[in-house]
Order: structure tokens, then sequence, then C-alpha cells
């Protein structure tokens, strides 16, 4: 079998162990890959500021896919190489929407310079005080990749396809936390397309990448690729559209999958 020229990986509940850390083997995993010239590509919906710690798990170079498919960053340069925002009106729009139909609902902004938040949104996750805290109509500007809608009594996933079907057809609306927190990306801006934009600058086709992932905002990123590895207990719709099942996070199921599919010997037993 052709080996994949390429890997795409999510990172929580997929690269990353529970306790939110790449393992020592995942490491020596990615460091191989590194020196045989092997692109690993974390394609993630963290933001920008969430990843300062993992860079150098990816060896301090290459490129990264974060907010779901909204940035393109340029980890060598530590900038953001591209970036897909969603359009005031639309996003303002939406909210709208989910907070008549959806009492309750709080919103908060993802930007490629920053955070911003909703006073309602602040008062459930309080975190930093020196974040940007007002009106959505005020801290909405042209650097907004992703809107986040919160919802502390809703269930999750019932909360997920009811906001799809409100304006599933105006904005991309997935989810991949464990509580009621939607993530909207500009319509058509998913982990898969923007995935898909950088392997065509890197001339590597869909058949030649192999991608991880466990919820559904990696759903597309799996379908796309050539061959894909949903995480053993990832979301029920994850495993339906991946080609294989790799094991937990917890048993280091991506460095297990590349140790196989790269014949690293030396790596295959933990």
């Amino acid at each position: 079998m052709k080996l994949p020229r390429l890997v795409a990986t999510d990172l929580d509940g997929t690269l990353l162990g529970p306790d939110g850390t790449v393992s020592e083997r995942t490491r020596r995993v990615l460091r191989e890959l590194d020196a045989r010239g092997v692109p690993v590509v974390f394609v993630t919906g963290r933001p920008i500021r969430w990843m300062d710690a993992l860079w150098s798990d990816v060896g301090g170079h290459g490129l990264a896919v974060c907010s779901n498919g909204g940035i393109v960053y340029d980890v060598t340069r530590r900038e953001v190489r591209h970036a897909l925002t969603v359009p005031r009106d639309l996003a303002l729009g939406v909210a709208q929407t989910l907070r008549h139909e959806v009492p309750g609902t709080s919103f908060a902004l993802e930007k490629t310079n920053g955070f911003a938040r909703e006073g309602t949104f602040a008062s459930r996750h309080p975190g930093s005080a020196d974040i940007p805290t007002g009106e959505l109509e005020s801290i909405f500007d042209d650097q907004v990749v992703k809107l986040l809608a919160l919802h502390d009594e809703a269930v999750p996933e019932s909360y997920w396809r009811q906001a799809h079907e409100l304006v599933g057809e105006i904005v991309e609306v997935t989810w991949s936390s464990q509580f009621a927190l939607l993530e909207m990306s500009a319509l058509g801006v998913t982990k898969a397309t923007t995935l898909a934009r950088l392997c065509a600058e890197l001339d590597i086709r869909p058949d030649e990448v192999v991608a991880f992932g466990d919820m559904p905002n990696d759903m597309a990123m799996l379908e796309w690729a050539g061959r894909s590895f949903a995480m053993a207990g990832g979301h029920d719709d994850v495993r339906r559209v991946a080609t294989d099942v790799a094991p937990g996070n917890d048993e280091d199921g991506v460095a297990t999958v590349l140790a196989d599919l790269f014949r690293l010997e030396d790596l295959r037993q933990p």
C-alpha cells in the first residue's frame, strides 16, 4: 500500500490524551514523520491562543488549520497565513434567529486577533477579566472567524441539530464540546475545505491524506480524506463516515495507527 503523503489530525479527544497533552510516544512518532518529510497538520477547532504549548510537537514549523477551518496558521512565522471570516450582517442575523427560537442563547466571537463575548456569556464562563465584553453588535468586527453560541440548559446534540435546521443554510454549524456550545463558521468553511485548499497548494491529493478525528466538526474532513480514522469512543456519526476506527486517545490511538501505517517498528508498541 502506498504511504500517505500528509497526516491531518484533530487534537482534543484525538491526538491529545485525556489530560490534554501529547504523550512521549506520540511525540516520537511525530518526530519520525517529520524526519521522513511527511507533514503532520493539526486541524483543530481550537483558536490560535490555545495552541502555543503544542507547536513544538510539529517541530515548531509547518502549517496548522485552526478555528474549524477559519484560519491557516504558519507555525514557523507564528502568524496567520489565511483567514476566512464571517460576514457581520449575516452573523448578526443568525444570532437574532437563535435568540428568538432558542431563548437563553448567548454569544462569543473567535477572531484572528483574540476573543470577545457578550456579558451573558461572560457571566457563565468568566475567564480573564481583560477579554473584551459587550453587546454582540459592538464587539463584532472584520476579524471574526467563528461565532460561538452557548446554552446552559440545552442537550448538546439536540441544540446542534436544532441550530442546523434553523441556520444551517446560512452558516456552517458544528459542535465539538461536551456541553451545548455551537461553533459557526462562514458557509462552506470547514476543516475539510481549508485542508483541501492547503493540500492543493502542496500538490497533495485527497487519496494521499490520512485523517483522524472524534467529533462532528471532524466529519467533513474524514469524508474528504482518502483514508480516515474515527477514534474509538468518538461520536457515532463520526464512526459512520470514517473508513476505519483507531484505538482511543487514552491508548495513543493516533500514534498506534501511524506507527503501523509507516512501519515504525520501534514505535508499534507503547
